[in-house]
């Protein structure tokens, strides 16, 4: 598939990006962080307000990516970025209608889940970043917290702790996501990027296992 814009206009959109919203890269990691902790705080105390208060907080993250990252820089190179951020800003609603419906009962992950979930978020704010140094990429050419495909990765973490207790229509976008940007990772060899599909499978594959051995246990019970 040929690209309608080139690997210079690709990172050169990071570029200014980043240079424009600094430090606002520093707040969407906070609130990432938050998100996490409230996410790992819900499972380990089965509240639905912590959950909430973690889908909340992702929510805006989808809102900030959809609006400020494709709308307002990514659609300067190809009219693709508004219809990207229109289907980022409707994961941001998709969230939000999860958050309110979640609960009265949250159904605890189990240790597998919280692993896999663990290494994902790790992976989306510490290794992500490190990968694209060692390949070679510089700030601020390079995509931080808040680009698309970080943000998706993370979004794949927060999701494997609530395994049983979020809509599978959530994840459709971020699974959108990989497919679409598989192109550019390849293309423009953005190597972190490919921890995209590997956190996909895992979130997709921990959700299916835990909503079985829920299953299993109401039905035994």
């Amino acid at each position: 598939m040929h690209l309608p814009f080139t690997a210079d206009q690709f990172f050169d959109v990071f570029r200014r990006y980043n240079e424009t919203v600094w430090p606002a890269q520093i707040a969407l990691n906070v609130v990432a962080l938050i998100a996490a902790g409230a996410a790992y705080r819900a499972s380990a105390r089965r509240s639905v307000t912590w959950a909430r208060s973690a889908i909340v907080l992702l929510s805006a993250l989808w809102l900030w990516t959809g609006i400020v990252y494709f709308k307002l820089f990514f659609a300067t190179i190809t009219p693709a970025g508004q219809v990207f951020g229109s289907f980022f800003i409707a994961e941001a609603v998709v969230l939000l209608l999860c958050a309110w419906e979640m609960g009265p009962q949250l159904e605890p992950p189990s240790r597998a889940s919280c692993a896999v979930s663990a290494f994902i978020l790790v992976y989306a704010l510490l290794l992500y970043p490190i990968a694209g140094i060692a390949a070679g990429q510089h700030y601020p050419a390079l995509p931080t917290f808040g680009a698309p495909c970080p943000l998706t990765i993370f979004t794949f973490g927060v999701l494997a702790i609530f395994p049983s207790s979020i809509s599978r229509v959530a994840i459709a976008v971020p699974v959108l996501w990989v497919l679409i940007s598989s192109y550019a990772a390849f293309g423009f060899s953005v190597y972190e990027d490919f921890g995209l599909l590997a956190a996909a499978i895992a979130a997709i594959v921990v959700m299916h296992q835990e909503t079985h051995r829920l299953r299993v246990a109401h039905v035994a019970a």
